[in-house]
C-alpha cells in the first residue's frame, strides 16, 4: 500500500509564493533505518500560544526507533519528522505569547497536554494522564529539522553559554527518571534502588537523580566498558548481566533483604529478576519494555510481601521544570555519547538500534 503523504509538509508555500522549505530527517513509511530520508519539507508556522524554534540540537531516543517501526494504534501523517528532545533559539512568537522573544535560548518539554479547564487530569496538574496527551516527535512532527513549532508553555530558558547539545539530551529522559523515582516510586534518602539498562538515557539520568536523593544505587548493564562508565556516574554497585545473575548478586549484597525500589524499562528479559530483588513492601516502577511486554508474576509473593508494581510515563510540567533546574545549574550532568550532523540520521538510528550508545546521541541540523 502506498503511504499517505502529508502534502502540507511537502508543498508549503510562503505568502509571497516561494517554497518555504527546511531541511529535515523524516520517513514516509514505517520500517527499518533504511526508511529515513534527509531532504526538504515545508517550514512549520507558530500558531496562537506557540513559538517557532531554530533547532540547534536534537536528542535521539529509543522512542524514535519505535515510532519509525510503527506502534500499535499510532497513525501518523506522512512524511513524519521524529525527535522529541529539542534545544535552540526562538525565531518567531505566535499571537498571545508574552515574556519570550526571538533570539531567546530554550529547551523544550516534549510532553503535549490539552491544558483545558474541563480536563480532569490537566486540572489536577497530572499532565501525562491527559486523555489527549501526545509527545513531540512521536504523535506530531518533532525536532529532527531546522525548525519546529511548540507551545510556549513547554519552554524552559537556557542560561547563556549552556551547550545546546547538553540541553537537547535532557528533557525526555530526565523527566521520566524524576517522576519514576520520586513521584511514582517515592524514593527516600537512605533507601536502595536497582536501575536496569544502565547505559541508556533514562537510566543514566536515574542513577544521578537517585544519588542526589541520597539513595544506594545498584545498576545493571552489559560489558566491562559500560560497567566502568556507569561506575563513573556514581552507582554504588554495577553488575554485568553477561557475567552473573543480577538478582542473585543484589540479594547477596543486601544480605537477603532486597531493594526498596526497582526502575525498569527492559521488560520481559529482566522482569522476573527485578521482581525477585524487591524487599518486603518494595516498589517496582516500569517505564518501558524494550525486550517485550509480557512478564510472569507470582501473585502469592506479591500480596505476601506486600510489594507494589506500577507504571509511569513522562512527567508533569512541575516535575519537568524541577529536574531541568538541576540540569541547568550543573547538579545533574546529561550524558552525551556523540554529536552528529542531521545528514547522519539514518546512521544514528542504526547505531542506537544496535545497542552501541552510552547516554544519548545528538543530531545537529
Amino acid at each position: 500500500m502506498r503511504p499517505v503523504l502529508n502534502w502540507r509538509l511537502l508543498q508549503g508555500l510562503r505568502r509571497d509564493g516561494r517554497l518555504a522549505a527546511m531541511k529535515a530527517a523524516y520517513f514516509e513509511r514505517h520500517g527499518g533505518p533504511d526508511v529515513i530520508r534527509v531532504g526538504n519539507l515545508r517550514e512549520p508556522t507558530a500558531g496562537p500560544g506557540e513559538v517557532l524554534i531554530r533547532v540547534r540540537a536534537a536528542g535521539l531516543n529509543h522512542l524514535d526507533l519505535w515510532t519509525r517501526r510503527g506502534l500499535p494504534g499510532l497513525t501518523l501523517e506522512m512524511p513524519h519528522v521524529g525527535g522529541s528532545d529539542v534545544a535552540g533559539e526562538i525565531t518567531v512568537t505566535g499571537d498571545g505569547v508574552e515574556g519570550w522573544a526571538p533570539g531567546d535560548r530554550v529547551a523544550v518539554n516534549p510532553g503535549l497536554w490539552c491544558a483545558r479547564d474541563d480536563c480532569e487530569w490537566c486540572a489536577r496538574g497530572e499532565h501525562p494522564l491527559c486523555a489527549s496527551y501526545r509527545i513531540l516527535g512521536e504523535h506530531v512532527p518533532g525536532g529532527f529539522a531546522e525548525l519546529v513549532a511548540v507551545p510556549v508553555r513547554n519552554l524552559v530558558r537556557l542560561p547563556d553559554g549552556f551547550p545546546f547539545a547538553t540541553a537537547a539530551v535532557a528533557p525526555l529522559v530526565y523527566q521520566t527518571a524524576w517522576r519514576g523515582l520520586l513521584s511514582r516510586g517515592r524514593l527516600a534518602p537512605g533507601e536502595t534502588v536497582l536501575v536496569t539498562g544502565a547505559s541508556g538515557g533514562v537510566s543514566t539520568a536515574a542513577i544521578q537523580i537517585a544519588k542526589h536523593r541520597g539513595a544506594r544505587v545498584f545498576a545493571v548493564t552489559s560489558g566491562p566498558l559500560n560497567v566502568q562508565r556507569v561506575e563513573a556516574l556514581g552507582a554504588d554497585l554495577v553488575i554485568d548481566r553477561l557475567e552473573e545473575d543480577f538478582s542473585r548478586r543484589v540479594w547477596l549484597e543486601t544480605e537477603k533483604r532486597g531493594v526498596d525500589l526497582v526502575l525498569d524499562s527492559v521488560g520481559a528479559a529482566t522482569w522476573e529478576g527485578c521482581v525477585r530483588t524487591l524487599a518486603r513492601a518494595g516498589r517496582m516502577v516500569v517505564y518501558g519494555a524494550t525486550t517485550g511486554p509480557q512478564g510472569t508474576l507470582n501473585i502469592a509473593r506479591l500480596f505476601w510481601s506486600q510489594t507494589s508494581i506500577m507504571g509511569t510515563t513522562m512527567a508533569t510540567r512541575a516535575e519537568f521544570e524541577a529536574v531541568m533546574g538541576l540540569v541547568l545549574d550543573g547538579t545533574l550532568t546529561p550524558v552525551v555519547d556523540d554529536v552528529w550532523p542531521l545528514d547522519r540520521a539514518r546512521e544514528a538510528h542504526e547505531r542506537l538500534e544496535a545497542g552501541g550508545v552510552f547516554g544519548k546521541l545528538v543530531l545537529e541540523p
